[in-house]
């Protein structure tokens, strides 16, 4: 079984157009390092909000040594402990958005994926029909995505 972590960027995203199951359908189980669940139960008030503790096919973890999120101070802790994680368990792959976060797992040669990559895959495999709806859903509901890269995400799915 191949191991996938997420942080939480790409959960909120996806809960934000519906899509969250859209992990499932590509991976079946997702880890979520404890912090990830943390920063998600702080936003119990949004319209979107899950708990990720009734859905079978998450599964919450804790890092074995705590100590090493020391060394990834210009992380926030959900960030911190899926890289954490990800080595402990030697991830198949990790899904994370935030560019300095990105940094550290091509660093540590983490393989890699954000929520546009997971639309994308969505795509090729059937699952959705457009990315480009679901993008400009993500933008109007508020998440911050780069032109260039929907752009590029757009080419990339064929729907120019």
């Amino acid at each position: 079984m191949r191991k996938i972590i997420s942080n939480t960027t790409p959960i909120l995203s996806l809960l934000k157009i519906d899509k969250l199951n859209l992990l499932k359908e590509l991976y079946g189980i997702v880890i979520v390092p404890f912090a990830v669940y943390q920063e998600i139960e702080e936003g119990k008030e949004k319209p979107y909000y899950q708990d990720l503790t009734s859905l079978d096919w998450i599964e919450i973890r804790n890092i074995k040594n705590p100590n090493s999120r020391e060394y990834l101070i210009d992380l926030d802790d959900g960030e911190a402990e899926v890289l954490v994680l990800a080595k402990e368990i030697n991830a198949d792959l990790v899904i994370l958005d935030e560019i300095m976060g990105r940094r550290y797992a091509k660093r540590f040669e983490i393989n890699l994926t954000g929520t546009i990559g997971i639309l994308l895959k969505a795509k090729e495999t059937g699952l959705i029909t457009s990315i480009k709806n679901l993008m400009s859903e993500l933008v109007e509901k508020g998440t911050w995505l780069n032109p260039k890269l929907i752009s590029k995400a757009i080419k990339m799915a064929n729907e120019e």
